[in-house]
């Protein structure tokens, strides 16, 4: 919990990972690339008193993770979003025995979402429907980039990646965290394009599309597709850090996705170990749109308790102490009570 201003903040940080990039780890070139990459982003977008040594990015481990996210950064839940890789990692590149140990120990901080790729057809959707109930899943995180022998990428609307998504609704795996975002060397950027989105939006009404980065640097066409698809959330990771090396940048990203989707339906995400929560979540209580950008919503401090937890909270039915929500106001009460009598 953060609190600020007599204001008390419910902290859900709805993307972290924990990996395995070194050396001994690495498949081919391409693992190097994938985490050379993530950590041009982490240096490239943090204050310089929160960058890491890259050796220690490269693998930090579950106590490092506790410390940075619950004991240091204001988290009061986290759900690992992982990426498996197994085309440039040998052991895969989220950990994924150690990240459910870790969440099995921690039931009440920490939620594991799994992975599965359609490219494996019915073997994999076996091996997908074993895993959902070994590992009690209420979301999945798709890399729709990832490589796979010959295949650079799928799509969502793919009949295959349906089966798997048929899968999800019958099986109650409701969160279905999508990365459509920048691209990560060397991974294709058209295969993180946002436009697949809408048809499963569409066709899975049961199911909850969290486009994780918001679509960048495709934001416009996310928007587009998420104020006509109300099960479409946008996942604040990677946007965040942008606080910090491009404040206006932030403020016309969140602004914007304020204007098309409204505070129910963003989620604030670290995106750890590229970032750690603590000075993102401190920016952005403190953060407000410039007034020269007046045609953006203010951000109000229920507007942020929304998007730095409570959001997260009711997707995956996390517990919120009574005093940490937010109240609506009278004259919504009394909007509500209208419409229902």
């Amino acid at each position: 919990m953060y609190t600020k201003d007599n204001e008390k903040y419910f902290v859900v940080d709805a993307h972290v990972a924990l990996w395995d990039a070194r050396p001994e780890n690495q498949r081919n070139i391409h693992g190097k690339q994938f985490i050379d990459c993530f950590y041009d982003y982490h240096k490239n977008l943090s204050p310089e008193s929160e960058v890491w040594p890259y050796e220690d990015y490269l693998y930090y481990g579950g106590d490092r993770l506790m410390k940075d996210l619950f004991e240091d950064g204001y988290v009061d839940h986290a759900i690992f979003q992982p990426a498996l890789l197994g085309e440039f990692y040998k052991s895969g590149f989220g950990q994924t025995e150690e990240a459910i140990a870790l969440a099995q120990a921690h039931p009440g901080k920490l939620t594991y979402n799994h992975v599965f790729d359609p490219r494996f057809g019915e073997d994999g959707l076996e091996r997908f429907r074993r895993d959902a109930e070994r590992m009690k899943l209420k979301g999945v995180k798709l890399y729709t980039a990832e490589w796979q022998g010959n295949s650079r990428g799928y799509s969502l609307a793919d009949p295959w990646t349906y089966r798997y998504l048929e899968a999800c609704q019958e099986m109650g795996v409701a969160n279905i965290h999508v990365h459509k975002g920048p691209t990560i060397r060397p991974l294709d950027r058209d295969a993180f394009d946002v436009a697949d989105v809408d048809k499963v939006a569409t066709d899975f009404t049961d199911l909850n599309f969290v486009v994780e980065h918001c679509g960048l640097p495709r934001l416009e066409d996310f928007c587009w597709i998420a104020t006509q698809e109300p099960n479409v959330y946008a996942g604040l990771a990677v946007a965040m850090p942008f606080i910090h090396t491009r404040p206006r940048y932030f403020a016309q990203i969140i602004g914007e996705l304020l204007y098309w989707l409204d505070e129910n339906r963003i989620l604030f995400s670290s995106d750890y170990a590229i970032w750690t929560p603590k000075w993102l979540v401190e920016r952005f209580v403190d953060f407000q749109i410039p007034e020269d950008m007046a045609e953006y919503t203010k951000l109000t401090a229920d507007i942020k308790k929304k998007i730095l937890g409570l959001n997260a909270a009711a997707l995956y039915g996390i517990p919120v102490p009574d005093e940490l929500q937010v109240r609506p106001a009278p004259d919504q009460v009394e909007r509500e009570a209208a419409a229902v009598a």
